[in-house]
């Protein structure tokens, strides 16, 4: 019981660290950060490529070199664009680095029932419908165990601005180990020796107007 109780002592100071990054990096306001490459969908190596010869990326594009009236906007560039007027703190590239710890710690504390951490970064409804999960899966005397091994790609996907309101969805590509065991230990479901790679898809939001600077995650679905 002891030895228990100290790594729930040690899994709440994890915790809590990690609420303060999260909040130091998706909330972070510094109205210095200034405006990346929002081109979300292009690999960095790509962008890299462009910044170097943008003649022969525009070539390779099948775009007429001299044509400098060629409209290169796309939705998500867009989306992000409206984005950063509405909130000048905005910053693609920070974003995705909180999404990130977002990210890991949400498969951390569903896994662990921390509800406490989750009501932190979710929505009313997301929340709710987490916590509906782990209060059916505490009736059941299950416990869920989730690694996550590592995290192959962050990718945000859309980007729009609803009134005041900036949504961003982002695309995670993970690997991952789950297992779900019973009241004796016994494994329901999962595997503990496979590592399996899970893609979500992750929506992120917040009010532009507002004073709160952090994002809450509105919405989640897998393309798994």
């Amino acid at each position: 019981m002891g030895g228990d109780y100290v790594d729930v002592i040690i899994f709440a100071a994890i915790a809590a660290f990690l609420v303060f990054r999260l909040v130091s990096v998706l909330g972070k306001r510094t109205g210095q950060e200034g405006s990346r490459d929002p081109f979300g969908i292009a690999r960095s190596a790509d962008i890299t490529e462009r910044e170097k010869n943008p003649e022969k990326s525009r070539v390779a594009s099948g775009l007429d070199p001299q044509d400098d009236n060629v409209n290169m906007s796309t939705p998500l560039k867009s989306g992000l664009e409206r984005i950063m007027a509405a909130d000048s703190g905005f910053n693609e590239a920070d974003f995705q680095t909180g999404a990130q710890s977002a990210f890991e710690m949400v498969i951390t504390a569903f896994a662990l029932g921390d509800t406490g951490t989750l009501k932190s970064l979710l929505s009313e409804s997301v929340y709710a419908n987490f916590d509906h999960a782990i209060t059916q899966r505490k009736r059941a005397g299950e416990t869920q165990e989730t690694s996550l091994v590592g995290i192959d790609s962050v990718e945000v996907i859309e980007a729009c601005l609803l009134n005041s309101t900036a949504q961003v969805t982002v695309k995670f590509v993970s690997k991952q180990v789950s297992v779900c065991r019973d009241q004796s230990g016994a494994v329901i479901d999962g595997d503990p020796e496979a590592v399996n790679q899970v893609t979500d898809i992750w929506t992120f939001a917040r009010d532009t107007r507002g004073k709160d600077p952090n994002w809450l995650l509105v919405e989640t679905r897998s393309s798994n």
